[in-house]
């Protein structure tokens, strides 16, 4: 069976006491990087562990490489490992941003081999919405475990492969950031505004309503008719992590051909 790339909160509750689901509490701020860490020893689903986005998810900023850096692949693995993340372990992840750093962990996972992982539909606020319980208790390891990582390097994309593969037939650039940071009326976080010449924009949170609930498959595969007949699809946002959310929506349509520009913008303007 293939692993479906979300699961409902009703799913997650029944499964709250299988060994081999391992939960992931992916919430973060941009605006305020211990959020996150915070909410979580105040309020987490059960079992949950926390990970987060700059010191787990993404490795040190450079001058170059974009404001999220993919991580360290042995340093994520041991991180996993600690929280009894083997290679039969389905990994759950939520965050209560649309998606926003959830499906970071749900690529990343993927990108080093680990296929079973999905997102929580709805995020943490329909955990709480459905009434199941929450805990402020921090999850401890239980067992040993091994996480091997086994990184799919044809999975990401450099500047220079963006730069020489963009404009060729059968390749199609997404931008996923909001229409008015691609358009270059507004840039809250990086020097320069506009984007990367030959890109279309496919929001992120087009993938999700405003409820945080991921639009249905046949919603996701008519967002993305007009390149389904695209032999690459390069995905990049802002710093390489929204950009995961509309890679979850192709994986949603059946479209197996995305890849992510892990740099993204941040990385592009950074030459410029």
């Amino acid at each position: 069976m293939t692993q479906s790339p979300y699961v409902s909160p009703k799913w997650l509750y029944e499964h709250l006491n299988d060994p081999q689901v391992a939960i992931a509490d992916c919430r973060f701020s941009l605006a305020n990087p211990d959020l996150g860490q915070q909410q979580y020893l105040l309020q987490h689903i059960p079992k949950a562990f926390y990970l987060d986005l700059n010191q787990d998810l993404s490795s040190p900023v450079g001058k170059h490489g974009g404001r999220h850096p993919l991580p360290n692949p042995a340093q994520l693995a041991d991180k996993l490992s600690a929280s009894d993340v083997d290679s039969q372990t389905l990994v759950v992840a939520y965050d209560d941003s649309r998606f926003a750093f959830a499906a970071r962990l749900w690529w990343l996972l993927r990108y080093l081999g680990h296929d079973r992982v999905a997102v929580l539909n709805g995020g943490f606020a329909a955990w709480l919405q459905a009434g199941y319980p929450t805990t402020d208790a921090v999850e401890t390891s239980h067992k040993e475990t091994l996480f091997v990582p086994q990184p799919q390097q044809s999975w990401i994309v450099d500047i220079e492969a963006v730069k020489t593969r963009k404009d060729l037939p059968g390749v199609a650039l997404v931008d996923s950031r909001e229409s008015d940071r691609y358009r270059g009326e507004r840039e809250p976080i990086d020097p320069v505004a506009g984007h990367i010449p030959g890109a279309v924009n496919y929001p992120w949170q087009e993938v999700s309503n405003a409820q945080g609930y991921l639009l249905a498959e046949t919603e996701q595969r008519r967002r993305w008719e007009e390149l389904q007949p695209a032999e690459e699809i390069l995905v990049y946002c802002g710093s390489g992590v929204t950009a995961c959310v509309n890679l979850l929506s192709l994986e949603m349509a059946g479209i197996y051909t995305g890849k992510l520009y892990a740099g993204s913008w941040s990385d592009w303007c950074s030459y410029t």
